[in-house]
């Protein structure tokens, strides 16, 4: 029977809050760049203390005001684009190894040590095993990355002694 620890519920919430600040924080920027030169516009006065009242030429903050929406947009786009990426993402403990992110799989032969002691506090823990180059590696898995760990920790321990 295996067990699945998905990518955690903290890590998506947070992407998607960071998805709506690049949007809003563009929205703002662009309707201070460019629709606060009309008088119909609540931020005229911007307009006419970053323009107006400098000779008719932009300051350096209207600048940045203009130029700064595509910028963020874009970082909206990556952001929504990595939250696609690691939406399925997972850890699987099965019968005779530990698979994490269908990518990188660690058999229970390699591990050398589980290291938990943070795990009540902190809620990770630090697995030492040897990879197929004979070296020593350590991988951390956090709850704040995947939820379920509790069950894949003790499924770990359990298949190590």
């Amino acid at each position: 029977m295996a067990i699945e620890a998905p990518i955690s519920k903290f890590k998506k919430t947070n992407l998607k809050i960071y998805i709506v600040i690049c949007v809003a924080v563009a929205i703002i920027f662009a309707y201070d760049g460019y629709l606060s030169k009309y008088k119909w516009s609540r931020r005229y006065n911007f307009y006419r203390e970053h323009v107006l009242d400098n000779d008719g030429k932009p300051t350096p903050t209207m600048n940045f005001n203009r130029k700064s929406p595509p910028f963020f947009i874009a970082g909206a786009v990556v952001l929504g684009a990595y939250l696609l990426a690691v939406k399925n993402k997972k850890i699987i403990a099965d019968e005779n190894e530990l698979v994490i992110g269908n990518k990188e799989k660690i058999s229970y032969d390699s591990i050398q040590k589980i290291d938990k002691t943070h795990f009540d506090k902190k809620e990770l823990f630090v697995i030492t095993y040897k990879n197929k180059n004979g070296r020593e590696v350590e991988r951390k898995l956090s709850s704040r990355t995947y939820d379920n760990l509790a069950a894949i920790l003790e499924h770990l321990v359990a298949k190590i002694s």
